[in-house]
């Protein structure tokens, strides 16, 4: 047979003859270097690896072990450490996370003999116009078009959030509560989860969620832990969803009842209006208070002028009682603050 591996000695080099690596930890880093560059990389790798073998550093480790397991171990640490380079490194690690959350749910329902469908929906609109949220949808076999709906937020400007924290005089901001619904709505789920990594999650995020929480109105926040694959949570918080989609009840809704409940509502609104014509009501009085109190001081003003000019001179003409009967400089101060006031 012949050798696949041979060594020129005068021209010191090694001729391969045919080389296949089935590896995946090779394969994974070979496929993220663009074609032109695995030549010199190859290079190097072999390089590197000679060097490490020349110091014995990993040869002393495996020969500590003496055994299978110290050959695996040595390998997942590798994959390890490359996966969280890699990850670091990314600038779309919330498609690497889509893709790492769709492959565990395809394996793991397969595992469990579930015949659910996992579709990837991230780079798709849904129901509302323009709208991507739902990276994931589950669609549950057998249940009449039953539906989760999977958000995934690598994210630490997301907050927890709840029914209350809406503010319409700002800009909307994301939160978990907020995209459990949105998902929800725009890929027509039943129930719907969002999924945060635990090294990138917001402080609110790990204090509110040892793992996993249910929100009633919306679903389930879950935090995973993708740099060690542990999406355990995310297989508990699934099955619980599951559960909850297939046995939830159709609402019952009386319609008397709900005309009250909307009715009580509507009385209270009209309460807070009337509140309001009362304010600006008191406010038009306040203003025509103010104005006759400016027109009394202005007349008052006017007046002790014309007295002090006559006890000065012991005149009083026709022309300046008629002066004094117009009031002209009255009536101009008076109408700028008129104007004045009418802003207020």
């Amino acid at each position: 047979m012949a050798r696949s591996i041979s060594l020129d000695n005068q021209l010191k080099r090694v001729e391969i003859n045919s080389f296949v690596v089935e590896n995946e930890l090779i394969h994974g880093y070979f496929s993220g270097v663009p074609e032109a560059d695995r030549e010199e990389r190859l290079f190097k790798a072999l390089y590197i690896g000679v060097l490490a073998l020349m110091e014995e550093r990993l040869g002393a480790f495996l020969a500590k072990t003496k055994n299978e397991l110290g050959t695996e171990l040595e390998y997942l640490k590798i994959l390890f450490d490359m996966k969280k380079f890699t990850y670091d490194k990314t600038t779309g690690k919330g498609k690497l996370a889509e893709r790492d959350i769709f492959d565990f749910l395809t394996g793991y329902l397969k595992k469990k003999n579930i015949a659910d469908t996992v579709t990837l929906t991230g780079d798709k609109a849904g129901d509302l116009p323009r709208n991507k949220t739902g990276d994931i949808v589950c669609d549950i076999a057998d249940n009449g078009g039953k539906r989760i709906a999977i958000e995934c937020k690598f994210d630490k400007g997301v907050a927890l959030g709840d029914s209350t924290a809406v503010n319409i005089t700002q800009k909307r901001a994301d939160t978990a509560w907020s995209q459990l619904l949105e998902a929800q709505v725009n890929r027509g789920a039943d129930i719907s989860l969002i999924v945060f990594d635990k090294g990138t999650a917001s402080a609110s995020i790990v204090k509110a969620c040892d793992g996993v929480i249910f929100l009633p109105e919306v679903g389930f926040v879950v935090v995973i832990d993708s740099q060690k694959d542990d999406y355990t949570n995310l297989a508990i918080a699934y099955l619980l969803a599951r559960d909850i989609a297939i046995h939830a009840k159709p609402v019952e809704l009386d319609k008397d009842t709900l005309a009250a409940l909307v009715n009580r509502i509507v009385t209270e609104m009209r309460d807070f209006l009337s509140i309001r014509a009362l304010v600006e009501a008191n406010i038009e009085n306040n203003r025509e208070i103010l104005k006759k109190m400016q027109k009394g001081l202005l007349t008052v003003e006017f007046t002790a002028e014309y007295l002090s000019q006559f006890l000065q001179s012991g005149i009083m003409t026709r022309k300046d009682f008629l002066d004094f009967t117009r009031a002209e400089d009255i009536r101009t101060k008076y109408k700028a603050i008129e104007q004045g006031l009418e802003k207020i």
